[in-house]
C-alpha cells in the first residue's frame, strides 16, 4: 500500500486508505445491472447507488465545504438538501458519472490535505466559527471512518445482490 519510508507518516496513512476504500467502492460496484445499483435489499432502504452518491457529498462537505470553506452548490445534494435525510438519487444520476466524482474527490482530498494536520478548518463554509471547526486531522479520520463503515455495508449489499464477496 505504502513504501516502508511513508508508513509512518499520518497524512498519507489517511489517503492511501481513502484512495484504498474509493477504488474498493468502484470494484463493488461495477458489474451491477443499473437495477442492482437502484434497488435496495436492506431494510433501511439505501441502494447501492445512493451509497456512492452519498460518499461523493460526505467528501465534498467535510473537505472542500468543511475544511477550506470552499463554496459549493448543495452541500446536502445526496439527502435532497436536507442534512440527516436518506439518501435520494435524481434520474439522470449513473454509476459512471458518479464514479468521475468519486475520483475526482480523491484528487481534491490531496489538494487540500497538505498542511499541518492540527489545523482548524475555516470559517464560512461548514462552520460557523473557529470554535466549531475541527483539525484536519478530526476530519480526515471521521470521513476514512464514514468510507470504511459504508465499504463494509456495500459489501453485504454487494453480496446479497449477486453473491460476490471479498475486498
Amino acid at each position: 500500500m505504502l513504501p516502508d519510508d511513508q508508513l509512518g507518516d499520518t497524512r498519507e496513512l489517511h489517503l492511501a486508505w481513502l484512495d484504498f476504500y474509493r477504488e474498493t467502492v468502484e470494484r463493488k460496484l461495477t458489474g451491477l445491472s443499473d437495477a442492482e445499483l437502484r434497488t435496495s435489499r436492506l431494510p433501511s432502504g439505501w441502494s447501492p447507488l445512493e451509497l456512492l452518491k452519498h460518499l461523493v457529498f460526505m467528501e465534498r462537505r467535510w473537505l472542500r465545504w468543511g475544511f477550506v470553506a470552499e463554496p459549493f452548490d448543495q452541500p446536502f445534494g445526496d439527502s435532497a438538501g436536507v442534512e440527516d435525510h436518506p439518501w435520494q438519487l435524481e434520474p439522470e444520476d449513473d454509476l459512471a458519472e458518479l464514479l468521475v466524482a468519486l475520483r475526482a474527490g480523491g484528487v481534491r482530498a490531496r489538494e487540500v490535505v497538505t498542511g499541518d494536520l492540527a489545523a482548524k478548518g475555516a470559517v464560512g463554509g461548514r462552520f460557523g466559527d473557529a470554535a466549531m471547526a475541527p483539525t484536519l486531522n478530526w476530519i480526515l479520520f471521521h470521513v476514512l471512518q464514514e468510507h470504511a463503515r459504508h465499504v463494509g455495508q456495500l459489501d453485504i449489499a454487494r453480496e446479497l445482490a449477486d453473491g460476490a464477496t471479498g475486498e
